[in-house]
């Protein structure tokens, strides 16, 4: 006999508290699911005991999801079409292939200890489920430079072509912004916006914030650059007094450039596992142990009145297995390869999604940028071209490091249309615009092109509409889907992270429902 949803509710209640209650309600749809909610799994210990979970990719999402669905007592399969885990959270190292869709191979032959973190590269403060992560699984972190004002901003059609340091800049602009509002100020251009304290109150701010001289000039700071710095003796310091012109800044327009580290989930600090993104995959799959099944791409999804029949292959050899449910984890680039059960609206959204093909193209070097630049991590941007350049934040003054010239989608400026020697020429040439007479430094490149890697085909999703998304974040009854393209934090580990939890959640919902409502474990997943 069934139970009426308050009765429902109040049992929840008494087994799992309030939390367990309100992801409840949230299950039957009265109260909206966040996509991205950070807080705990809400689900009663061993809720999964007698349930079976496949795992359909080894990328961030399913690791997590098969992590905390085994934490929760489910029996958890989790298929890797590749030989190791992390999908695009991969630190490439010597002995590394680069693989393309087209049967093409790229060596990577970097001296031994340099490695490049192909995809996620950054860990932001602000992303708590990957930095929970790496506290409960013990990878140890250390700073990711994402910004040095010692680091350079390029546009062939201002100052010669000839690179500012981004100090100045950001210094500069700073300061010839503050002149201006002083003179509007002083003015009296907005005596009805503000009282005569506050005005001079204003006026105070502006000569602290933009370096303004007395006479609320602006004529270069110590920000800015110090044309030479101080020492022993005699040796006083030197400031430069030649701020950039104000059209030029304009005519350069490196704002994106200038606010990059504003960006809230760019604001520092950034962190990074040491040796490697991977690593925190490495040690969600070694925690997995033998739930992760490698080299083992999946051939079919078929819903069954069990559940779920997935066929993979391993070494040539047909399996096939037996589930309540099943989380999708793989790109949708993937997905529509395969034959998958699928509804007209999950096979709608699946067919017609679109990915970008953000690539990056590091190089081996001598380390010229710390010892002749005086440049420790941080990105270079440049107008033109292939952008940024991104120095390394690991292992700082070493004898060698890895160095990208070029992150960007590679559709962009017909980059594309390139062959791969004139992709690397172009890449070079960056690197020379900005530290002349280096570029002939750089050794071993790489093309690591999202688009081309063999199962991926792409980078992230892009342009997905709200009513696609809704779907794609719904089941399709027992088949349930994960990936940072079912969250709002897109081509972020974070993203993928919440959204394997979030699949968990849902299925421990649906098996605590049934449970409660008496249903068999074969017909929790109908």
């Amino acid at each position: 006999m069934g139970i009426s949803r308050r009765n429902f509710l109040t049992r929840v209640g008494q087994v799992g508290g309030y939390t367990a209650a309100f992801v409840a309600m949230q299950s039957l749809g009265l109260l909206p699911v966040a996509e991205s909610a950070a807080e705990p799994i809400a689900a009663a210990d061993g809720v999964g005991n007698g349930v079976d979970v496949v795992v359909l990719g080894g990328g961030v999402a399913g690791l997590t999801t098969a992590y905390e669905a085994r934490k929760l007592g489910y029996s958890v399969t989790l298929l890797e079409a590749r030989h190791r885990p992390g999908g695009r959270a991969w630190s490439a190292r010597n002995g590394d292939v680069v693989e393309f869709v087209d049967g093409a191979r790229q060596p990577i032959t970097w001296s031994q200890g340099l490695y490049q973190n192909m995809g996620a590269a950054r860990l932001p403060s602000v992303h708590h489920t990957m930095l929970n992560y790496c506290r409960e699984l013990n990878v140890p972190l250390e700073v990711e430079i994402n910004t040095s004002r010692s680091t350079l901003l390029q546009n062939d059609n201002v100052n010669g072509g000839k690179p500012y340091l981004q100090r100045k800049v950001i210094n500069d602009t700073r300061g010839l912004i503050s002149e201006l509002l002083a003179k509007a100020v002083t003015g009296g251009a907005l005596d009805q916006e503000i009282s005569p304290e506050d005005r001079e109150r204003l006026i105070e701010a502006l000569r602290r914030y933009g370096a303004l001289n007395r006479d609320g000039h602006y004529v270069g700071c110590d920000r800015a650059g110090i044309s030479r710095y101080p020492g022993a003796g005699p040796q006083s310091m030197i400031v430069s007094n030649d701020p950039i012109p104000l059209h030029a800044l304009l005519d350069a327009n490196f704002w994106n450039a200038e606010l990059s580290e504003e960006v809230w989930d760019w604001q520092a600090t950034m962190l990074q596992p040491v040796g490697g993104m991977q690593q925190i995959s490495n040690a969600l799959a070694r925690s997995l142990g033998p739930v992760v099944i490698y080299s083992a791409p999946v051939t079919e999804i078929a819903k069954t009145a069990r559940g779920v029949r997935v066929a993979y292959e391993t070494a040539g050899v047909q399996h096939s297995i037996e589930t309540n449910y099943a989380v999708c984890t793989m790109p949708l680039t993937i997905l529509r390869k395969i034959r998958a059960d699928l509804d007209a609206d999950h096979r709608r959204v699946v067919q017609n999604a679109q990915y970008g093909s953000f690539c990056k193209i590091p190089w081996e070097s001598r380390r010229f940028w710390e010892t002749d630049y005086n440049i420790y991590g941080g990105l270079s941007f440049l107008s033109q071209g292939p952008s940024p350049v991104w120095y390394p934040s690991a292992s700082l003054m070493s004898e060698r490091g890895i160095i990208v010239s070029g992150y960007m989608d590679e559709f962009s400026g017909g980059f594309d249309q390139l062959t791969m020697q004139e992709k690397f020429d172009a890449s070079r040439a960056q690197v020379e615009k900005l530290h002349p007479g280096h570029g002939k430094e750089l050794e071993k490149p790489i093309f690591c092109g999202w688009g081309h890697i063999r199962w991926n085909e792409g980078s992230w999703i892009e342009g997905l509409s709200q009513q696609d998304y809704n779907t794609i974040t719904a089941p399709d009854g027992p088949i349930y889907f994960a990936g940072d393209h079912t969250s709002h934090l897109v081509g972020w580990q974070e993203g993928a992270a919440l959204s394997g939890k979030r699949a968990v959640q849902m299925i421990s919902n649906k098996v605590s429902v049934a449970r409660l409502e008496g249903k068999h474990i074969a017909a929790i997943s109908a």
